[in-house]
């Protein structure tokens, strides 16, 4: 399965922006489906996730109430909502697929990746 995320771009500091990421197959049905996100000179840190069926979202603390995960599975797609940005949510945001074994915030988990899509909040 390949992923292939938009949506990103310069937005000023409390924007909103929606990121979406296609997948090519129906396999997407069966997978979690997850954002990273990884600032300028820090790590890639997990983001939110949601389950096969979109009945369950997952979000780290630092974006909970401002973004929303969403998917459409006759589309093989999933979007992130993102509210109220801040300048510290500048990172390139990566989808990622197939969790497998292990926690939804753990990169490990998940056996495919996205490109990543660049999001700049200016102040």
């Amino acid at each position: 399965v390949q992923l292939q995320a938009s949506g990103g771009g310069l937005v000023q500091a409390g924007g909103s922006l929606k990121l979406s990421c296609a997948a090519s197959g129906h396999a997407f049905r069966s997978y979690t489906m997850a954002w990273f996100r990884q600032p300028p000179g820090k790590e890639r840190e997990f983001v939110g996730s949601i389950t096969q069926s979109g009945d369950r979202t997952y979000y780290a603390d630092s974006v909970k109430g401002r973004f929303t995960i969403s998917r459409d599975n006759r589309k093989y797609t999933v979007y992130l909502q993102m509210e109220s940005l801040k300048p510290e949510d500048t990172a390139v945001y990566y989808c990622a697929g197939q969790l497998v074994g292990v926690k939804p915030n753990e990169p490990r988990g998940y056996g495919y990746w996205g490109q990543g899509t660049q999001v700049t909040v200016s102040s």
